[in-house]
């Protein structure tokens, strides 16, 4: 029973034919056949590395966009708290009693001059982050590629 693939696993790909020999009698059609049937088992194969990379990869991602939002969470219930606090200090500190807005305007402030800091640095981190692409299975192709382009 732990042979046969569960239903949250896809059943792997049945094993590449064993080439024949070679054999001087066969046709050109046979010939012609064989090949053909070979560059689409290659061609699958490539398609489902292809696949298993780019999931693998959002998958990860996944994982960390999940966890980041968690964390995000957290980071905003504690900083409403936060700002509570700092507000009510500065109000202490500039002894001002009658005006309790004064301490939240000057916080105010510096959450705007900090949330475009924190843009800033975002959109340059987002400039370096590649795409998910498949990389191992486009230089596979381009291999491929230039295997059969150098056939004679």
């Amino acid at each position: 029973m732990a042979d046969q693939p569960t239903e949250t696993e896809p059943a792997p790909p049945p094993p590449p034919q064993e080439p024949s020999p070679p054999d001087e009698s066969r046709s050109v059609g046979e010939l012609i056949f064989d090949v053909s049937e070979r560059v689409t088992i290659l061609v699958r194969e490539e398609i489902e590395l292809a696949k298993a990379e780019i999931t693998e990869k959002l998958t990860t991602l996944g994982r960390g966009a999940g966890i980041a939002a968690a964390a995000g969470v957290f980071v905003l219930a504690a900083l409403v708290m936060l700002m509570f606090a700092f507000a009510w200090l500065i109000n202490d500190l500039l002894g001002v009693e009658t005006a309790v807005w004064a301490g939240f305007a000057i916080e105010a402030l510096l959450l705007v001059i900090l949330a475009a800091i924190a843009g800033l640095v975002a959109k340059k981190l987002f400039g370096q982050v590649e795409s998910p692409t498949p990389d191992m299975a486009i230089e596979e192709l381009k291999e491929t590629k230039d295997t059969l382009g150098k056939t004679p």
